[in-house]
Formats: C-alpha cells, sequence, structure tokens
C-alpha cells in the first residue's frame, strides 16, 4: 500500500461545522475498500484568489491514508460531479 494526499476544497455552505459529514464519508469510502485514513486535517475556511465555480471561498480539509495504488483514484471517481466539491487533488507521498 502507498501513502497519498488529497486536498479537497468544499463549497462555504457544504463545509460548515469543518465538513464534518464529508470527512466521515470521505473515510468511509477509503476503509471500505481496503485502506487507512491515517490523519485529518482541516484548514478552515478561506478566501479565494480568483472565483472557482463563481463562488469566492471555501472550506479546506487534508486527507493523509495509506491505500494500494489501483484504487488510488476512487476519491475523484467519487466526487468529481458533487456539487459540494469545487477542488479535489490527489498526490503520492514519497
Amino acid at each position: 500500500m502507498k501513502k497519498y494526499e488529497t486536498v479537497v476544497i468544499l463549497d462555504e455552505i457544504a463545509g460548515e461545522n469543518d465538513g464534518a459529514e464529508f470527512q466521515k464519508e470521505f473515510k468511509e469510502l477509503i476503509n471500505s475498500n481496503g485502506g487507512n485514513v491515517t490523519e485529518i486535517i482541516s484548514m478552515g475556511k478561506r478566501q479565494f484568489s480568483y472565483p472557482i465555480k463563481k463562488k469566492k471561498a471555501g472550506t479546506y480539509l487534508d486527507f493523509k491514508y495509506e491505500i494500494s495504488s489501483d484504487k488510488a483514484s476512487l476519491p475523484k471517481d467519487k466526487y468529481k460531479l458533487d456539487n459540494r466539491v469545487l477542488r479535489l487533488r490527489t498526490y503520492l507521498i514519497k
């Protein structure tokens, strides 16, 4: 299993309470596919330099987890059409 980091920017409304519901859902997605979430960091609400999907601010969440490389694209596949998610980037941690 490899280590990955996914940074998610949630819409302001979905990010209320530091996105607690989204954090739970993301953790469940990783755990149900044989992975392990090691750390969740809520970076809070921040203003954007430029609008993203016509929004001026969003809530940042940082997830660090271990999962097999063939399932690393699960978060992107699941949340690419989700209206709550403004941006999602996944990185391999070495």
